[in-house]
């Protein structure tokens, strides 16, 4: 089963299922983009402000999701974080590109940060898919696209 989708989305999805939009509450919406929690990395803070301002723009950030905001913007730059560090291992080595570090008994194990990469990854994709920003719900949601009436044949015998 699906979970419910807010009502914000189904108004900008067209309510493609009919169904009657039942009221819901509706926290405020911030007259500016908060400022990021003091906690998050420099990525996670970069992050708040580049897709913060725009899902306050699109008025789909209330006063009630700047935590989930938070916990994306701080996958987000613990993800980057790692992948960078990867990438400088992978640097020095080329055999392996860092994906594999001596263990304790000096047998290849896999590098730990390729472990901290994923989850993050795997958390951030997770909380962007409640905000609509990945590929899949983005395509079930229609904000910022009005598409032009198809012109009529007859329109120009009506516009005066």
């Amino acid at each position: 089963m699906n979970p419910p989708v807010p009502t914000e989305l189904k108004i900008i999805r067209g309510n493609p299922g009919r169904r009657p939009i039942k009221p819901e509450p509706k926290p405020a919406v911030p007259v500016q983009l908060p400022e990021p929690p003091d906690f998050l990395n420099d990525e996670a803070r970069a992050e708040w402000e580049r897709i913060g301002e725009e899902l306050h723009r699109l008025r789909l950030l209330t006063v009630a999701d700047t935590k989930s905001l938070a916990a994306y913007c701080q996958a987000y730059g613990r993800w980057a974080d790692a992948e960078r560090a990867l990438k400088r291992m992978a640097d020095r080595d080329p055999v392996t590109k860092g994906l594999m570090v001596k263990g304790s008994l000096g047998n290849p194990v896999q590098n730990p940060l390729v472990k901290v990469a994923a989850n993050a990854a795997r958390d951030m994709v997770r909380y962007a898919a409640e905000f609509g920003l990945t590929p899949a719900a983005r395509a079930r949601i229609a904000a910022g696209f009005d598409p032009e009436p198809p012109a009529s044949k007859f329109g120009h015998l009506l516009a005066g």
